[in-house]
């Protein structure tokens, strides 16, 4: 019996002879009011696409780590870590928590200090008792001493004779935001951003850390929908390249020191197609900071 595909037994069928059926279908309904969906964002969705549809669209043939990444940056492997985020207040506490939900299939931990004069080797030591660093991702939040939690994750890894180049994660600083926020900083603005120079040339040492954590989420919150959310944020991303390439880091450097947090809403597919928008519009952004 000889063998043939599926659909070579079936005629060719042209769009146009698609949207005749569905106009016969609706009897006389108005095709864009029973049949197009309408996004928050102001996109008309049509019922149907075709392989037509995609003619003419840039990059829609990329692999996986080829530019501008829109199927990520890696070429083996584009698994996604799962977070979840601890308040601390006590430190002992909070190692039992983390110890637990790591065993319940989280591997990128957020620790959210909310004293940061509670920051010091002591009680880090304790936080990060039976964590093995080099398997889990590592991410701290606290408004301020940064630089010491640098500091302290260089010593217990260190001691732990660790490869620092397998310890993933972030010192999560994102002055933009805190300027967003509260219409000022704690420190004059130019001051605040040699503070993030510096820590972001210190962190060099933990080439998988990031210390720019760029929330871009903030702005979903407050009202913006899947556009603003993206120019918002992307546009805080390119503030950033200019400030620190200004103070002598290169740009694919300070690149590779931020990392992106968007929010997600109930538009399933919309909010997909975000992800990938920003990777493309981030691509974008870094290509023309650093031509070729």
């Amino acid at each position: 019996m000889k063998e043939g595909k599926l659909f070579e037994q079936f005629p060719p069928v042209s769009t146009s002879d698609w949207k005749d059926r569905i106009l016969s279908d609706l009897k006389g309904a108005d095709f864009n009011k029973r049949m197009v969906w309408k996004t928050g964002e102001g996109f008309d969705v049509m019922p149907f696409y075709r392989a037509e549809d995609l003619e003419g669209l840039e990059y829609i043939d990329s692999l996986p780590g080829e530019f501008p990444y829109i199927r990520g940056t890696k070429t083996e492997d584009n698994n996604w870590h799962v977070r979840q985020d601890i308040a601390i207040g006590d430190y002992s506490s909070a190692n039992m928590k983390v110890l637990d939900i790591l065993m319940r299939g989280v591997d990128s931990p957020g620790f959210i200090i909310a004293d940061p004069e509670s920051v010091n080797e002591e009680n880090f030591r304790i936080l990060l008792r039976d964590v093995h660093l080099q398997s889990i991702g590592v991410n701290f939040r606290c408004n301020g001493k940064a630089k010491e939690i640098l500091k302290i994750l260089v010593q217990i890894a260190g001691e732990r004779g660790n490869n620092f180049s397998e310890i993933h994660g972030a010192i999560e600083a994102d002055p933009l935001s805190r300027l967003m926020m509260n219409g000022n900083l704690c420190v004059p603005e130019e001051k605040g951003f040699d503070y993030l120079a510096s820590l972001t040339i210190d962190s060099g040492v933990f080439p998988n850390l990031r210390t720019i954590h760029l929330n871009a989420s903030d702005f979903r919150k407050r009202g913006a929908g899947i556009v603003q959310e993206l120019a918002f944020g992307i546009s805080m991303g390119a503030e950033y390249l200019t400030q620190l390439s200004s103070r002598g880091l290169t740009v694919p450097y300070a690149a590779s020191k931020i990392g992106f947090c968007f929010g997600t809403g109930s538009d399933y597919f919309p909010e997909i197609a975000k992800l990938r928008a920003a990777r493309l519009l981030w691509s974008a952004v870094t290509s023309t900071f650093c031509p070729g």
